[in-house]
C-alpha cells in the first residue's frame, strides 16, 4: 500500500517537475522539493523499491534544473 502512495506521489511530483522546467519558473522546484522526498520516504517504509526510486529520479531532475538554473531562473 505505501509503495503504490508513493508511486502516486512521485508522478504528482513528476508533473510539478515539468512545470518547474519551464524558463523563470525554475525557482518553484524549492516549493515542490519537498514531494518526491516524502514520497521516497514513503517508498523506503514499503517492500518495493519502485515508488522510492520513482521519487528519487524526480528528485534528481528538480536538483539538476536547480544548479543550471543558478538554483533561482
Amino acid at each position: 500500500m505505501l509503495n503504490i502512495i508513493s508511486i502516486i506521489i512521485g508522478l504528482i511530483g513528476a508533473v510539478l517537475a515539468v512545470i518547474g522546467l519551464v524558463p523563470l519558473l525554475g525557482w518553484t522546484n524549492w516549493i515542490w522539493l519537498i514531494v518526491p522526498v516524502i514520497g521516497a520516504v514513503l517508498g523506503q517504509l514499503s517492500s518495493s523499491d519502485k515508488g522510492r526510486n520513482l521519487n528519487l529520479i524526480v528528485l534528481a531532475i528538480m536538483a539538476v534544473r536547480l544548479m543550471i538554473g543558478g538554483g533561482v531562473i
